[in-house]
């Protein structure tokens, strides 16, 4: 497939960049949704995700250049160029979550309900936005004989894009479920630390691409430490009772 989709000013437009772009834009309206029904202003949510989604981007970015440096020695000006690709979900989520704090201590918001409310729509966002990978015929995995593999210059391999986004959907619905009947704040955030983490570590495994660190896959390390990190969350948590949207101090 092509993986220009439109040309603006003889400038081209990659499905790359159209697809996280929708990926974002969808994320944002449902958070929006879920935050107007926990009590949270409009704009507030707004903010977090003018400030957020960008800072994602750069960390998603430079998490990706620093494991590759390699990559850029003969060219640096080439590391800003994301059209082709090359973002790390990991380095995305904590320029994500740091965007995010700022406006939540700036607003006064509850940190552990915005956790809950932006849960649903990143994970939906990074199921949307795997799709990405497939245009570019990127983040596969090694050489398959199932019938649902797929062709990639000329070999038939895993498309571990596929496996992550129907995971990742699946725990989108999960959390959308918990979201109707959550029992205290912080309950979504720390179920998509371990869902996504559990699915991410065994699709890293097949995965030809991955970032390394030494002998050792970065992102499977990483997801082994989000997932302790989830259900240390979720225990801290589970007895505290539900808050308001916003702190009185």
């Amino acid at each position: 497939m092509d993986p220009v989709a439109f040309n603006l000013f003889g400038m081209e437009v990659r499905w790359y960049g159209v697809i996280i772009s929708a990926a974002m834009i969808i994320g944002v309206l449902l958070a929006i949704r879920n935050g107007k029904k926990e009590g949270f202003v409009e704009d507030h949510i707004l903010d977090v995700s003018l400030l957020a989604l960008p800072l994602a981007v750069i960390g998603a970015r430079l998490y990706y250049v620093i494991f590759n440096l390699e990559l850029y020695q003969d060219n640096w000006l080439s590391m800003f160029n994301t059209r082709m690709g090359g973002m790390a979900i990991h380095g995305g989520l904590i320029g994500g979550i740091l965007g995010g704090l700022i406006i939540c201590f700036k607003r006064k918001m509850n940190v552990l309900k915005v956790a809950d409310i932006v849960a649903p729509s990143v994970i939906l966002g990074q199921a949307i936005g795997r799709w990405g990978n497939f245009i570019n015929q990127e983040a596969h995995g090694g050489p398959t004989n199932l019938p649902w593999g797929i062709m990639v210059d000329g070999v038939k391999v895993h498309p571990t894009f596929l496996y992550e986004s129907i995971w990742n959907l699946i725990i989108f619905v999960f959390l959308m479920k918990i979201f109707k009947n959550k029992k205290f704040d912080g309950q979504m955030a720390s179920i998509y630390l371990i869902g996504y983490s559990i699915g991410r570590f065994f699709i890293e495994g097949l995965r030809t691409d991955s970032l390394m660190f030494g002998s050792f896959r970065v992102a499977q390390l990483i997801s082994a430490l989000m997932i302790a990190s989830g259900i240390l969350l979720y225990n801290l948590l589970k007895n505290k009772k539900i808050g308001p949207a916003y702190r009185e101090n």
